[in-house]
């Protein structure tokens, strides 16, 4: 990933705590047959390698697991929020005119060998959890067990699941730090309440603003 320096997020806990909020992935491979992506929602173990371990669920009928069997590598690509940035927003434009457009976005990569797991206490832990984690905001929480036993066991023949160890791993957090202060707080202000992506994006550019 093109990587300018002061758009660089290396602090580890700070990229898996992109990949738990936004935890649909692009999983990406390019085996025998060629490339494919798919988004996939992913979970990150902290705790289960040096960088963290990405665990997933794919279909069964899904051509890439097959692919992920034969590959060294895959990547899986989390997007932040994301938006255009009008040079409208810049206060510099009233004193110079020198601006352009350009889109701000937030952004994680991480790659690792494939693990293929198809053992059935595996699966359902991993189902289990996925569901807990998308689950904890809600007022009434369904868990896995409200499903009949019979009914979850004949779905968990439908799917294999994924390990990946992290190997390497990338942050990108482009929110207008390479704009001057007064710019930096015209984004922030023009894109709040704006809606959601652009209002995330605002917290962002007023945060990384500050450092």
């Amino acid at each position: 990933m093109y990587q300018p320096p002061h758009f660089r997020e290396d602090r580890l806990e700070i990229q898996h705590a992109l990949i738990r909020a936004q935890s649909l992935g692009l999983l990406i491979t390019a085996g025998p047959g060629g490339l494919q992506a798919n988004p996939v929602p992913f979970l990150i173990d902290a705790d289960g390698s040096e960088r963290g371990t990405l665990r997933a669920q794919l279909a069964s009928h899904s051509t890439q697991w097959h692919a992920l069997a034969a590959v060294a590598e895959c990547l899986v690509a989390f997007q932040g929020p994301q938006t255009y940035i009008s040079p409208s927003l810049y206060p510099t434009k009233q004193e110079h005119g020198k601006v352009v457009p350009t889109w701000n976005y937030i952004t994680v990569h991480a790659w690792g060998k494939p693990q293929v797991m198809d053992d059935a206490a595996w699966l359902r832990r991993q189902i289990e959890d996925l569901t807990a984690h998308n689950e904890r905001a809600r007022a009434e929480v369904w868990k896995v067990s409200d499903a009949p036993d019979a009914f979850v066991a004949m779905q968990i023949k439908g799917i294999v699941g994924l390990e990946i160890p992290i190997a390497r791993i990338e942050g990108k957090w482009k929110v207008s730090q390479n704009r001057p202060a007064v710019d930096q707080a015209g984004v922030a202000a023009g894109l709040a309440g704006q809606g959601d992506e652009a209002d995330a994006m605002a917290r962002q550019v007023a945060e990384r603003s500050k450092r």
